[in-house]
């Protein structure tokens, strides 16, 4: 009994994914370049005594890239995790962590066996309980420091190549803005000089499975300071929304009333500080994000500028972006047509699908019409709202993946911007995960919306559409093929009747036997058209 309830004490307490590992975050980690730690469960790294996994050698994807980022060798993220780590955990089964101390998403148990699928449900139909519970959650997590880890503060190159550990504590709910902040962030060249076009989670085919994952381990960080295993984070529906239907005191904060740009004194949220919203002061002293306070958050939503963005996504605009066929097309970026991705991201217009990055739609729109923190990439998961938004996008990308019911193949294997081909790792994270592995309906991943959760004849119809929609490509030959046949099998009838004829009739006496009476119930016909 004691064994078992040790057992389920570390399932429990296991950790969870994140940026640099603390116990990975010193000298001889990085000067060995290998972040294998133990699992408490037998002292053994990454377990394997217990069969969870073992260190192995990191595998890099090959697979060439997009033209985006003309450089090499000058940014950390570049071939992720390898400039800091060539050797960690890699676990066996449902086994998941930086030491497979943990579950893959979707399972649980002592041994990670049992499956289980948790919901997503609409902040509005959560009770009054259950709401308050959700914003004391992040309120936790803002003032929780992360157990497991740390954030860096200075590039490789200002570690001295590790012999100088730049690290430090951070809390939970900071941790998330650091990670988003620094999968986004500018690359620093030297002296006063940046590359601006760059992003390891937006502009491309990655962006959707990044964000799907980070909201995967940020469901399970919250699951873990709570104790809460059945947390799930809620999602707003903005299609069609007038204005900011959270934004007030008794959900996500309301409008300060003195200063429209902050928060009301009675949101809980009133008090909290930002982080890493200066990318400019960033880029001007060659410096990260230390993840020190910058000041309240800023939200103003509806006084933005409405030349680029006039108004909230509608349900039409949503429809129209799951129409489109292709996930992602052409250059792969913010310039890409007809792409699912990159419409529903916002770069391309939600009624045509033809890229236009001077007007933001969908999922941009509502950073651009929040008019605050919301509305830098960088920084933009500072505002708690971040969470409830991403959460109904990735509901978006749900329902396209459940619709066209995509091979893994649909995503691109090479030639997408660094960082965005389907074998690459997504950056920051440790443990390691690949693009392609979150490009997989929710439910493979242990979690479904409430409002997908539709009758059965529903589900049948989604079964149907691409077969329909590939039936009506195809039409057109259908129908050209079957007056073909009509055309063969007259031209066929008349030849044999024709043949009869000149033999002398049809008379029973010289027709042969077609077939025994006992086997005429046997019989089926069958086409091959």
């Amino acid at each position: 009994m004691l064994l078992f309830a040790l057992g389920f004490l570390l399932v429990l307490l296991q950790p969870s994914s994140g940026q640099f590992p603390r116990v990975c975050a010193n000298m001889q980690s990085l000067l060995s370049k290998e972040c294998c730690p133990p699992w408490d469960g037998d002292g053994s790294p990454c377990g394997e005594l217990s069969s969870r996994g073992s260190c192995q050698n990191i595998l890099l994807s090959q697979a060439p890239l997009g033209p985006q980022f003309p450089f090499s060798g000058v940014d950390d993220r570049e071939e992720w995790p390898s400039v800091f780590y060539n050797r960690t955990c890699r676990c066996e089964g449902n086994f998941m962590g930086y030491n497979c101390g943990e579950c893959k998403f979707g399972f649980s148990g002592l041994n990670c066996t049992e499956r289980q699928v948790k919901t997503r449900r609409n902040i509005f139909q959560l009770t009054t309980t259950e709401k308050n519970k959700f914003l004391a959650y992040l309120n936790l997590a803002k003032h929780t420091p992360s157990q497991d880890y740390v954030i860096a503060t200075g590039t490789y190159a200002q570690m001295n190549n590790g012999s100088n550990p730049m690290f430090r504590d951070i809390n939970v709910y900071d941790l998330f803005v650091w990670m988003h902040y620094y999968a986004s962030r500018d690359t620093l060249l030297g002296g006063s000089n940046v590359w601006r076009d760059i992003d390891f989670a937006h502009e491309a085919p990655g962006f959707l499975p990044w964000h799907r994952a980070f909201l995967l381990m940020w469901e399970r960080q919250i699951q873990r300071i709570t104790g809460d295993e059945n947390f799930t984070i809620p999602y707003w529906d903005w299609r069609d929304a007038e204005d900011c239907e959270v934004c007030n005191d008794e959900y996500m904060g309301g409008r300060h009333p003195t200063d429209p740009n902050l928060l009301s004194p009675a949101s809980i949220f009133f008090s909290w500080q930002v982080i890493c919203t200066r990318s400019e002061e960033y880029n001007s002293q060659q410096a990260l994000c230390s993840a020190t306070g910058e000041g309240p958050i800023i939200r103003n939503p509806g006084n933005n500028d409405k030349s680029r963005t006039p108004r909230l996504p509608s349900s039409a605009d949503v429809e129209f972006c799951l129409s489109l066929t292709q996930y992602e097309s052409g250059p792969m970026d913010k310039m890409a047509n007809y792409s699912f991705r990159n419409t529903l991201e916002g770069f391309a217009d939600p009624q045509t699908a033809i890229s236009n990055p001077s007007q933001s739609g969908l999922h941009n729109a509502l950073h651009i019409y929040m008019n605050g923190s919301m509305s830098q990439v960088q920084g933009s998961a500072n505002d708690p709202i971040f969470v409830l938004h991403h959460a109904f996008v990735d509901s978006i990308f749900e329902r396209w993946l459940r619709r066209h019911r995509p091979m893994l193949e649909v995503y691109p294997a090479a030639n997408a911007p660094i960082g965005h081909n389907r074998e690459n790792y997504m950056v920051p994270f440790i443990p390691l995960y690949r693009n392609g592995e979150f490009f997989k309906p929710s439910r493979e991943l242990g979690y479904d919306y409430a409002y997908l959760q539709e009758p059965a004849l529903q589900s049948f119809q989604d079964f149907l559409t691409p077969y329909l929609q590939q039936a009506r490509q195809i039409w057109a030959w259908l129908v050209g093929a079957a007056v073909f046949g009509s055309v063969v099998t007259a031209v066929l009838t008349r030849q044999i009747r024709a043949c009869w004829k000149k033999k002398g009739g049809t008379s029973s006496e010289i027709q042969p036997l077609l077939i025994e009476s006992e086997d005429y119930n046997n019989i089926t016909y069958q086409s091959n058209f």
